[in-house]
């Protein structure tokens, strides 16, 4: 039985917006710090949630992690209604009244949209039958839009566009413009035996310089194949889904939850920050120290974002005290690895002699 005859056997005008209509299945999943509790009148929809965060290591900053709702509802098209019809008759699509996670609207069958409340910790996502179709890109346009919305808005973290890799419970942020190399680094890394937390997304509650991420997927090019040779890690990486960005550009999407890969378990403390540069080292050195006012300028043109919310002041006053370093390109991507490895052990080593 579809959810709309079901509505109809409580009756439109008793239960107008379904409230008396359980959702046919939920789960919770630890994410980003919280307690994420999904719900939803669709099998495909919560799939796509397993899909995306299933198996990820639990990250938390409290003991008694804040707890997550978000509905998830799929809005099936009136059996009577078709595009047809509509412009025969001149009329607009049916308005149905729908309700999750403490909200109450109404859309129509086309409509796709999420509506999110960072005070309650709660969230509806509506999902039109037609964008089903586009499991990509509704996995990282909505189900992630809401998710990581949620999370960095209810507890206070700044959202990065950065990767994040680390050693021994530190990490350090990896920055740069696209082409400068973050996933042939990233993957690198993640071969030579890095914690690995995030590819493109990171979280930092900025008082403490804990961070968080979804070590899911990692989006790799097929240019950066010709660094791994006959390996393993290429055939994998080439028997890995292609996604394709709206940009054009097409990438294997590779599950890091089944290669045996070192999934950070917990939040890495930060160390610092490197900008990765595609300006090639030549013969001068691979690894440069900025200046504070380098290292504020670079933060502030690649985090606009991040940099408009009132915690960034905290966090950029933390990070510039840690240090920026611009790495550049070398021969090979595992000499730009084995430069973040010495950042990250010295940046170790001055974590554990200054306790805060």
């Amino acid at each position: 039985m579809t959810t709309r005859n079901r509505r109809a056997d409580l009756g439109i005008e008793s239960d107008p917006f379904g409230e008396g209509v359980s959702a046919r299945a939920r789960k919770a999943i630890s994410l980003l710090g919280g307690r994420f509790r999904f719900e939803s009148n669709s099998k495909e929809l919560l799939a796509l949630v397993d899909t995306a965060y299933a198996g990820l290591p639990n990250q938390q900053f409290l003991s008694m992690p804040k707890t997550f709702r978000v509905k998830l509802m799929l809005t099936p098209a009136p059996a009577r209604f078709s595009r047809r019809s509509a412009a025969r008759h001149k009329e607009p699509p049916p308005v149905a009244m729908l309700q999750g996670a403490g909200f109450l609207g109404s859309a129509t069958p086309s409509s796709t949209f999420v509506v999110l409340s960072p005070k309650e910790r709660a969230g509806l996502v509506c999902v039109s039958e037609e964008m089903l179709r586009f499991p990509y890109h509704l996995r990282y346009e909505v189900i992630e839009f809401a998710v990581f919305t949620l999370a960095c808005r209810a507890q206070g973290l700044v959202p990065l566009h950065a990767a994040c890799v680390g050693l021994d419970g530190h990490g350090i942020l990896l920055m740069g413009p696209s082409g400068a190399g973050k996933s042939t680094v990233a993957l690198q890394c993640l071969l030579d035996g890095f914690d690995f937390l995030s590819e493109d997304s990171v979280f930092i509650a900025p008082n403490s310089m804990r961070a968080t991420g979804t070590a899911n997927f990692l989006h790799v090019r097929a240019d950066s194949l010709r660094w791994l040779g006959r390996s393993r890690a290429r055939s994998m990486i080439r028997n890995s889904p292609i996604i394709k960005r709206r940009s054009g550009v097409e990438k294997f999407e590779v599950d890091l939850r089944r290669g045996g890969f070192k999934l950070a378990k917990a939040p890495l403390k930060i160390i610092g920050v490197a900008f990765l540069s595609s300006r090639p080292a030549g013969t001068g050195p691979l690894l440069r120290s900025l200046s504070i006012s380098e290292t504020l300028a670079r933060l502030k043109r690649e985090q606009a974002y991040g940099a408009s919310l009132p915690q960034w002041r905290a966090f950029s006053r933390n990070l510039l005290r840690l240090g920026g370093f611009e790495v550049r390109r070398g021969a090979h991507p595992s000499a730009s690895v084995e430069a973040l490895r010495s950042l990250l052990m010295r940046g170790g080593i001055k974590s554990r002699r200054s306790p805060r």
